[in-house]
């Protein structure tokens, strides 16, 4: 569990995002792990906050997670991106209602 309001230092800006509800998207970025092996996916909220990760041993594992639990890169979805408004930065821990939803396993197959 994350502390609440601590920045999250995130470099990346290739979003992925799932619609979870009319007008909600979780959102993850991928970033290489500190400790310089694997990466880690911040899985992040509208409003910013960071309330789960998970860590994979290389960005292609990742990514086929990614889409396997139905998440799309917003890049390449031109139409999502006429209406979704991407989270803007600073990115800070926060905590989902429901706990640590997809490195608990209960939303991640």
């Amino acid at each position: 569990m994350m502390p609440e309001d601590v920045q999250v230092d995130i470099g990346s800006r290739d979003f992925w995002f799932k619609v979870v509800e009319m007008l909600q998207q979780n959102w993850a970025l991928i970033e290489p792990n500190s400790s310089g092996e694997g990466v880690v996916i911040y899985f992040i909220g509208d409003t910013s906050g960071v309330f789960d990760l998970m860590t994979f041993p290389s960005l292609t594992e990742a990514e086929i997670g990614l889409r396997r639990n139905g998440f799309s890169r917003f890049s390449e979805d031109k139409e999502a991106q006429k209406f979704i408004a991407l989270p803007k930065p600073p990115f800070w821990q926060s905590q989902h209602p429901n706990g640590p939803i997809y490195s608990s396993g209960r939303y991640w197959h």
